[in-house]
């Protein structure tokens, strides 16, 4: 088992590389369709959707009506945006200043 986590490691370490010398969205978006399948694909996609909405200020509520997700899921989000040194914050910056 040991093994199977260091390769699991190792390969979320130089996928995450290899995403962020990217410099190509549409190859990216491309790369993700392949990678997941429809339904993996439209959840990330969601949850993307429901941390901008948080930043822009939409209710928890509202963003469930409007994304059809469960207020577990967005609760989740928000609170990983309170967190010091938020990756959901700064990956928002960074999307804002794109």
């Amino acid at each position: 088992m040991e093994d199977k986590e260091k390769v699991m490691a190792d390969s979320m370490d130089e996928l995450s590389k290899t995403l962020a010398s990217v410099n190509d969205s549409a190859l990216l978006k491309d790369f993700l369709k392949a990678l997941l399948t429809p339904q993996e694909y439209n959840a990330v996609a969601a949850r993307w959707a429901l941390v901008r909405l948080l930043d822009q200020g939409m209710t928890q509520r509202k963003i469930a009506e409007t994304l059809g997700l469960s207020l577990c899921k967005i609760t989740r989000g928000s609170r990983e945006m309170k967190k010091e040194e938020s990756s959901f914050r700064k990956m928002i910056d960074i999307c804002k200043n794109l």
